[in-house]
């Protein structure tokens, strides 16, 4: 794992602070790591840990328990993990141990994980509570309940048990919704460093070359800076940018198509999140372009919308208006604006929101509304903003915009007083003439 800094152990120790003020005495939280998965037979995919878990201790080893055990004496925060062991970390890498976890991850105690059977039940002892968020580990959910087994057994109880759970991701989901100024640092190193991905893979694409050739070149430029993809690379050439998740990555990208590109770094455990769409010979033809501006109008009318004080379904308002606007323009839709909003008549051609929250997650915690109404957005959230049309072969569908697929998405910090977003990834080239402008950039040949 990578050194905890002084700065980053501080945020740590105020996060878990914060959250067992909210726990209160008398109770206790359990926040497992992620279990290594398997790949195929005896690899693995490279090990990430829960995000909660690692928002809290900033651990990235698994096989790992977190406690934290509010105005305990003997120390509210304990970490359960992996002992050192020379021969297997001869073949899969150094481990802390738990000797040195209190100083290196800041924790009170730390015991071997082999020992949690024997250590967990008598610290529930005395709780009436349980911070843990069932369901999600099957495995680890029942080994909790053969220690509240044990810890009720007349031979331990000397007083209360936990007679509640308390699921934790309400409580964790509205912190990580808030991004502290060292948590915006991080997001915008990913943006750059996404943004460079995208601008590595417009400056590689021309007819021919194969959409998983494009995707290699966004993996390479994330990797030059100590960064992965944050999920499975979308290039879709053509037809294929249709398909809102699609991630296969085998069509060649045809002359005189669109290429739509949906990816992001992530860079110590925040993620990026940009798309562009772009011709593959470089220049948009004019029916390409008359879609293409649609979309970037709705996009900046969507990035404008998100302020501090307006509600978080305001993006997306504004961007139906503009595409709703853009489809009548195209002989598309017919009928009234606010008619066709009304009856969602748009979303055969935009089926999804237009954004999201952004944070450890690409798709972030957090609730979106508060009851039945949306929530406010305040400084410090961070989301995307991405509008889209997805015109496919249906028969109503002009022939010269059929088979086009366009998204543009930004990622945008929430900021102070109902002040313009800031947008992070503005080193992607988004309008017309800057994506012509860098195409024309291209080596002549594919050598």
């Amino acid at each position: 794992m990578q050194l905890l800094t002084k700065t980053h152990s501080a945020e740590l120790k105020r996060r878990r602070r914060a959250l067992m003020r909210v726990m209160g005495n008398n109770s206790i939280a359990l926040i497992p790591a992620a279990h290594e998965a398997v790949r195929s037979r005896d690899t693995h995919y490279r090990y990430r840990p829960d995000s909660n878990f690692t928002y809290l201790s900033g651990f990235s080893e698994p096989d790992a328990l977190l406690v934290l055990v509010p105005n305990r004496k003997a120390g509210q925060y304990l970490m359960f993990c992996r002992d050192r062991d020379p021969e297997r970390e001869t073949w899969d890498g150094r481990r802390v141990g738990v000797e040195r976890a209190p100083e290196l991850l800041g924790a009170d105690d730390a015991f071997p994980i082999t020992d949690v059977d024997d250590i967990l039940p008598g610290l529930l002892e005395g709780r009436s509570a349980v911070y843990h968020t069932l369901g999600k580990d099957q495995a680890f959910d029942a080994q909790l309940l053969r220690w509240l087994g044990e810890a009720r057994s007349p031979r331990r109880s000397k007083g209360e048990n936990p007679d509640a759970f308390i699921s934790l991701d309400y409580h964790l989901h509205e912190m990580r919704v808030h991004k502290s100024r060292s948590e915006l640092a991080l997001m915008r190193r990913a943006a750059k460093i996404s943004a460079a991905g995208h601008r590595a893979a417009m400056l590689a694409t021309r007819p021919g070359r194969y959409e998983y050739e494009i995707e290699a070149e966004l993996i390479a430029e994330y990797t030059r800076s100590a960064a992965e993809h944050a999920f499975l690379p979308i290039v879709g050439g053509g037809v294929n940018a249709c398909i809102l998740h699609y991630t296969e990555n085998e069509s060649v990208l045809a002359d005189g198509e669109l290429v739509l590109i949906d990816s992001g770094a992530e860079f110590q455990g925040y993620a990026g999140d940009i798309t562009r769409t772009f011709p593959v010979n470089g220049r948009f033809s004019e029916a390409q372009r008359e879609v293409y501006d649609i979309v970037l109008e709705a996009e900046l009318a969507a990035i404008d919308a998100t302020r501090a004080g307006m509600h978080w379904n305001a993006p997306h308002e504004a961007a139906v208006k503009v595409l709703v606007r853009g489809l009548k323009s195209l002989g598309i839709l017919k009928g009234s604006v606010t008619s066709l909003i009304k009856d969602g008549a748009y979303r055969p051609y935009y089926m999804h929101r237009t954004g999201h929250w952004l944070g450890m997650d690409v798709h972030d915690v957090g609730e979106y509304k508060h009851g039945d109404d949306w929530r406010t957005l305040q400084a410090g959230m961070v989301m995307t903003v991405e509008p889209g049309l997805y015109l496919g072969n249906q028969r109503n569908i002009p022939k010269r915009y059929r088979n086009m697929g366009i998204r543009i998405e930004d990622d945008v910090i929430v900021t102070a007083d109902g002040a313009p977003a800031e947008v992070t990834t503005t080193d992607v080239p988004k309008t017309v003439d800057e994506i012509e402008a860098l195409m024309q950039e291209r080596p002549t040949s594919n050598d």
